[in-house]
């Protein structure tokens, strides 16, 4: 913290012989240890502090420059300790500028009149015309903006919701913008009404307006060349770069834009990468990826998805206007050039391939193949269970987490087989059961949700979800009774006891956060009620409710233990308990030897087209080999057969521990 004075007149004399002007030299106050040395070519209007400037700043390829002004023209601007500023075409005004601070070759940089930096402005996403609006604020969390978004028919909900933002961003709001320190801002032209954190660079951006960088040390922002950005929040640790353009945009945490990407109303949290194609009216939840120039993604909700070159969805069979939306559910991803007409809502880590007219609803049947045969949807249920695609995407999400920054704004869970999931596994085999019952075991192809279902689909998805049933509930079996020595069955029914009652019930994902709806209910109520009144409030209750997950899911397994096997709390025996774990040993080692098979096939022969292009098929295996090694050896593989070791010895322990006891 500077202890300012004002000029003396032998400084004034150095400084004007050295180019500079000043409206009133009595309105620039300077540093105690202030020397003019570095100061060149400079005009001051309005009220002007200045540091120290005795810093000197390495760029690129070992060139040298020493803090000071140079050229430029500052109006209303407080300059942090060992700045350098230079070049400004036009001038910076009404800006505190942190120290250690390096811009250079700037058209112009200004805040005009009281601005919010993009906090409170409205996006309106799923709909385009409006009805779901989001309102942008620093702190906005994938949780928040699902609330926000999804829950209209709450509207007391929603206006208390407002009013909270609304206060956030009146307290934020100021005449004078901030620039933080160790901030480069090079090679860019219109910069207005922007609040720029920490350790951001930004190089060569073309115009960000009403916005905000929320850039620190832990985990910095880069703005790349070419970047147009109005209305905006930009999260820590973000990228976006390659002539990017943001309309009415917020941008989550440790996410990627580039390559030309276009985005409109849309909001794109933790971890999305974004690049070549186009989004309108979009919420992205977290690990929301498109690479594809050809890909256009509108009016949709996304998490942990991945879209393939030329996916589209359309909004536009209407006559009232683009009111349709629809919902990819997690881990749902599309193929090349699939289509899919909304309004339709598609099931968690499902695969869409083709073109999907019939406005499905698959969100009872997860896992889930949908493929297009001459014009008609045809479903097969629960097989993604057995991809190695599926199991190699959840364990490539947690290590594909690029978030820095100690405070995460959204919470993101990233179990693939959860109460969530599970629930709508239990109903896809009620579902199935009763289309079977209904239509007859013989039937060749059943009805469902506009969808056709084949009979040898419908049989192997019974078993596919059953199988998972059975490992999730023995997974979460296991887990409460590790590591305890047991001496009566007595002992065994107090530990199975779950620590809460939260947790019953049906379980939601609120875009990454996956809890018991009942929660995020009690939340939404004390919104509601003025129990929560400010949006770190509402933020904290996120968290909690994470930290809280696997409390809250050993409740809810308990409760589906004892009526998926028909037990009684009262009564239940460690032979009981044995008897489910050695159906969760089969669950674990079938479905990971359907795991090692769906790997084998990247290895067959059809696999190896194209390779060893000019020679025989020796050739042909050897150079397979060189490119994509071993199966034997090829680390997904080898860690799925160690899976299965580890997993038969982890029940086979329990079994063992708890076998005198029958």
């Amino acid at each position: 913290m500077n202890n300012y004075r004002k000029l003396n007149e032998q400084e004034i004399l150095q400084l004007k012989i050295q180019s500079c002007t000043a409206d009133d030299w009595n309105h620039i106050e300077v540093a105690h240890d202030f020397k003019a040395d570095c100061v060149f070519h400079t005009r001051f209007s309005g009220k002007v502090k200045l540091g120290v400037f005795e810093h000197e700043f390495t760029l690129a390829g070992g060139m040298k420059k020493h803090a000071g002004l140079y050229h430029t023209t500052l109006h209303n601007v407080t300059v942090g300790n060992h700045c350098c500023i230079e070049n400004v075409k036009n001038y910076i005004a009404n800006y505190e500028i942190g120290d250690y601070t390096f811009i250079e070759n700037v058209d112009i940089i200004l805040v005009d009149g009281k601005s919010k930096f993009g906090n409170g402005v409205e996006v309106a996403v799923l709909n385009e015309t409006g009805g779901r609006e989001v309102m942008l604020h620093d702190r906005l969390s994938a949780h928040q903006a699902y609330i926000m978004a999804l829950y209209r028919h709450r509207p007391e909900l929603i206006e208390r919701m407002k009013a909270i933002i609304e206060r956030y961003a009146e307290g934020n709001a100021s005449e004078m913008g901030y620039i933080g320190t160790h901030v480069t801002i090079v090679d860019s032209g219109y910069i207005k009404n922007v609040k720029i954190g920490d350790y951001c660079k930004i190089e060569g951006a073309g115009r960000l307006k009403n916005g905000s960088l929320n850039s620190n040390e832990y985990a910095p922002i880069h703005v790349g060349y070419g970047v147009v950005c109005d209305d905006f929040i930009v999260s820590s640790g973000s990228s976006v770069e390659d002539g990017t353009t943001l309309t009415r945009c917020f941008i989550g945490q440790a996410c990627h834009l580039g390559h030309n990407y276009s985005a409109s109303d849309s909001l794109f949290f933790s971890n999305c990468q974004e690049e070549n194609g186009e989004a309108c009216a979009i919420f992205a939840g977290p690990f929301t990826v498109t690479h594809h120039k050809s890909t256009l993604l509108i009016a949709g909700m996304f998490s942990f998805m991945n879209a393939g070159s030329g996916s589209n969805q359309s909004n536009h069979m209407y006559k009232l206007g683009p009111i349709h939306q629809g919902a990819m559910e997690r881990g749902a991803k599309t193929a090349s050039d699939s289509y899919i007409l909304w309004p339709a809502k598609v099931g968690a880590f499902s695969l869409v391939m083709g073109r999907h007219v019939n406005n499905a609803d698959t969100s009872n049947l997860p896992f889930s193949y949908l493929i297009e045969q001459q014009n008609t949807t045809y479903l097969v249920p629960g097989v993604n269970l057995r991809s190695v695609g599926t199991i190699r995407d959840a364990q490539k999400w947690p290590k594909r987490d690029k978030r820095k920054d100690p405070h995460c704004l959204d919470q993101i869970n990233y179990n693939l087989l959860s109460p969530y999931t599970i629930q709508k596994m239990m109903k896809g085999c009620k579902i199935l059961k009763d289309l079977r019952k209904v239509s007859g075991e013989t039937s060749e192809t059943y009805s469902y949700q506009s969808a056709k279902i084949k009979n040898s689909s419908l049989n192997k998805g019974i078993k596919l979800y059953e199988t998972a049933i059975h490992k999730f509930l023995g997974n979460s079996i296991i887990k409460r009774l590790e590591e305890i020595r047991f001496q009566s069955d007595e002992e065994i029914r107090k530990r199975l006891q779950p620590d809460t009652e939260i947790g019953n019930g049906e379980w939601v994902d609120i875009s990454g956060l996956i809890a018991p709806k009942s929660e995020i209910e009690k939340l939404m109520f004390d919104i509601e009620t003025g129990v929560l009144v400010n949006v770190d409030q509402i933020h904290d209750r996120f968290v909690e409710m994470h930290r809280n997950y696997y409390t809250y899911e050993w409740t809810w397994a308990y409760d589906k233990i004892l009526s998926f096997y028909k037990l009684d709390l009262e009564t239940i025996t460690a032979k009981d308990v044995i008897a489910i774990v050695k159906q969760w040993q089969e669950a674990v080692v079938g479905l990971d030897k359907m795991v090692y098979a769906d790997a084998k096939k990247e290895f067959s022969l059809s696999a190896m087209t194209g390779f060893g292009a000019d020679g025989n098929r020796e050739e042909q295996e050897q150079d397979f080999e060189q490119v994509r090694g071993v199966f034997e050896s090829n680390p997904f593989v080898t860690a799925v057969l160690q899976h299965i070791e580890v997993k038969t010895a982890l029940g086979n322990e329990l079994i063992e521990r708890i076998s005198p006891l029958v």
